[in-house]
């Protein structure tokens, strides 16, 4: 098969960093194709952790081309730290990455402006990471941005910045009465960072439509989740960009028929960060015992997520608009030793039942969870690495998800390391449960 997509079935945040590292053994190149450094994939080896924001989850494998697409806003500053890190780590980034020229780069003044904007846009606060996503595509739509073709062009870079720092000026002193920003520091910081990134920048469209018609494996990394897409999730309390499957043909530069496998990563229960409809969460000790089983606090932020049942209607709506072939479920280990664990398997919208989701986020606001609720498991599944040895009612939870979605499980994941997984199909199990490159400990 020629190309595979992980995509986030929720809110984001359902390890997808594990399903992705899990598979991209079999993989020749791993594209990001959307969002920037407010993604935050956590990935465990071998008792390891390692944080992505930018960097596409295979650098972690030797012989694999990672690509950072067209359709990302990259921070420079924010992607050569993670190359640092990662490089102190005995990870060969440098050789291991190529980022598209035609990606947008995420300036001082983005970052500036996110933070002083947020909580003003149409009087409701959206919740944002604070790294300039938003502000960096707004001026991607304004034509008015500078991509990383233009950052490693000394003379494109000074005049596009005098024309960009002196207009963003004006709204950080004389709307929101913010400090200005020194265009000559902002220059000399930016050429400084490009001169670095220099040697990655390339058309990689043209790299991963070559690879594709070579027969190589392309795996495409989404980063958020479905229900944070600018177009199909909760808008406003959204991402900037297309975080669905829909968003990788142009996200990535190549045709939608060459998209192939699609996975969407769930959890067996529902996270959301930051504000927005939200219909399945809790507020009581299954919401704690969620969140402190489940680590859920922001890789990006480190803000605590909100927890919630799975929502079926979410998952659905996810699967319809994507056509999902399988589904990756994680941290069924969380749930270990809850009496009862629920679903979310319809809403009441002013009085009616709904089981679809609905598109339109202020009947979201309204709806209240109809909830299903099953017999839980007390053992602890974390060492279960074969489906018959789950307890009976992890195996009919699971069941009843996959029937209620309308998509098959393909992996299970009981906890963060490689080895905690289980593959419907043993072919997609990793044949190498260690690091390639080597990881200091």
């Amino acid at each position: 098969m020629p190309a595979t997509s992980v995509i986030g079935a929720q809110w984001g945040d359902e390890g997808k960093g594990k399903i992705i590292d899990l598979i991209t053994d079999q993989a020749d190149v791993v594209v990001r194709f959307q969002g920037g450094a407010n993604a935050g994939h956590t990935v465990i080896v071998e008792g390891n952790k390692f944080v992505f924001h930018l960097l596409p989850s295979g650098v972690l494998r030797e012989g694999k081309l990672n690509v950072l697409g067209g359709g990302l806003v990259i921070d420079p500053a924010q992607l050569l730290s993670e190359i640092d890190q990662f490089t102190e780590r005995g990870i060969d980034v440098m050789s291991r990455l190529a980022v598209a020229g035609n990606a947008h780069c995420v300036m001082p003044y983005h970052k500036t402006l996110d933070a002083l904007r947020e909580g003003r846009k149409a009087g409701v606060p959206i919740g944002t990471t604070g790294r300039g996503i938003g502000p960096a595509y707004a001026d991607k739509a304004h034509r008015a941005g500078i991509r990383m073709y233009d950052l490693i062009d000394e003379q494109r870079l000074r005049a596009r910045l005098e024309a960009n720092v002196e207009e963003k000026n004006r709204f950080i002193t004389q709307v929101y009465e913010g400090e200005a920003l020194d265009l000559e520091q902002v220059f000399a910081d930016a050429w400084a960072l490009g001169q670095r990134l220099a040697p990655l920048v390339t058309d990689t469209g043209r790299v991963l439509r070559a690879a594709l018609d070579d027969g190589k494996h392309v795996f495409f990394e989404g980063a958020q989740g479905v229900m944070l897409d600018i177009d199909h999730g909760t808008y406003p309390f959204v991402t900037s960009s297309n975080s669905d499957t829909l968003g990788i043909a142009a996200g990535a530069g190549v045709s939608p028929r060459r998209i192939g496998h699609q996975i969407g990563v769930v959890k067996a229960y529902c996270t959301r960060v930051g504000a927005g409809p939200f219909p399945s969460e809790l507020f009581d000790a299954q919401a704690d015992h969620l969140r402190e089983g489940g680590g859920e606090f922001g890789a990006t932020t480190g803000r605590p997520r909100r927890c919630g049942w799975f929502d079926v209607p979410v998952a659905r709506y996810a699967a319809q608009l994507c056509e999902f072939d399988g589904l990756a479920i994680t941290k069924l280990d969380v749930m270990s030793g809850m009496p009862e664990v629920g679903l979310v398997t319809a809403y009441e919208i002013d009085g009616e039942t709904v089981d679809e989701y609905p598109v339109d986020t202020t009947l979201v606001e309204r709806a209240k969870p109809i909830i299903e609720m099953f017999p839980g498991w007390t053992e602890n599944v974390s060492a279960v690495r074969d489906v018959a040895d789950l307890p009976e009612t992890c195996r009919a939870f699971v069941d009843e998800i996959c029937s209620r979605v309308g998509v098959p499980w393909e992996i299970l994941s009981v906890g963060p390391g490689r080895e905690s997984t289980m593959f419907r199909n043993p072919a997609r199990r990793t044949a190498d449960p260690t690091p390639a490159g080597g990881v200091s400990s």
